[in-house]
């Protein structure tokens, strides 16, 4: 274990796993190869998470831009959450995983979405562990989305314009049940956020990487955790002397 307090841990992880391409290519295999090592490491850092006591992990799968990749990557990357679902439902729920997707969705094969309903309905009333995969997922249409269906509500009679906050806001969002990431990780050496989770990493704490995502483990996991705790979390107030 680590001489962290529990205090001190991030609640909500949040991470872009990012580098499967160059991973593979580093050690002249096919991209495919690298982005099945990274959906096989997703296994081992839920597990990471949930024995250092972090409740919620949000990791960022497929990007609504990613649409624009080669058909072939593509459709691998599609056929690869389908195995990932099959394979993984039942060792989730038998360890009190709830399970959801979050993003769009609806250019997601009938038979995807599918089994992401399945094992969302199977794992729904769970609470020990919160894994969350955005796929067809955009921070800005997700803030899109909750706007328009905002503004519905003010049409239809609903909802003032003046009654409108941030709490409010939120109830529109993917992630309305849960709070906001306290620990963003971006895997594979870029420093930005690529459109992930823009409204809910308002005082994220950042913590970047150059190591591939296929190649982060418990090593990296815990110099991630270890700078957070040692950071102090202001949330626009000044720094304590």
């Amino acid at each position: 274990m680590i001489d962290i307090s529990k205090d001190e841990l991030p609640q909500h992880i949040a991470i872009i796993m990012d580098g499967n391409g160059r991973w593979a290519k580093k050690r002249g295999l096919t991209r495919s190869v690298g982005h099945r090592a990274g959906m096989e490491k997703i296994r081992e850092i839920t597990q990471l998470c949930s024995d250092f006591g972090v409740k919620i992990l949000t990791i960022y799968a497929f990007s609504c831009q990613n649409w624009k990749r080669p058909r072939r990557e593509v459709n691998f990357l599609m056929s690869g959450f389908k195995r990932y679902l099959d394979k993984e439902k039942d060792d989730l729920n038998k360890k009190g995983t709830r399970f959801r997707v979050i993003g769009r969705r609806r250019r997601l094969s009938s038979s995807l979405q599918n089994k992401i309903e399945e094992v969302m309905s199977l794992t729904k009333d769970n609470k020990d562990f919160f894994l969350n995969l955005a796929i067809d997922y955009g921070g800005q249409e997700e803030i899109i989305d909750a706007a328009k269906a905002l503004i519905k509500e003010v049409v239809r009679g609903n909802l003032a314009v003046e009654e409108i906050d941030i709490d409010l806001f939120k109830q529109y969002l993917y992630l309305k049940d849960l709070p906001s990431p306290d620990l963003l990780i971006r895997t594979g050496g870029e420093y930005r956020v690529s459109n992930f989770l823009l409204w809910h990493i308002a005082y994220t704490e950042l913590w970047m990487t150059p190591v591939f995502w296929p190649d982060f483990g418990k090593k990296e996991f815990l110099m991630a955790l270890k700078d957070y705790a040692k950071r102090e979390r202001r949330f626009g107030k000044i720094r304590e002397e």
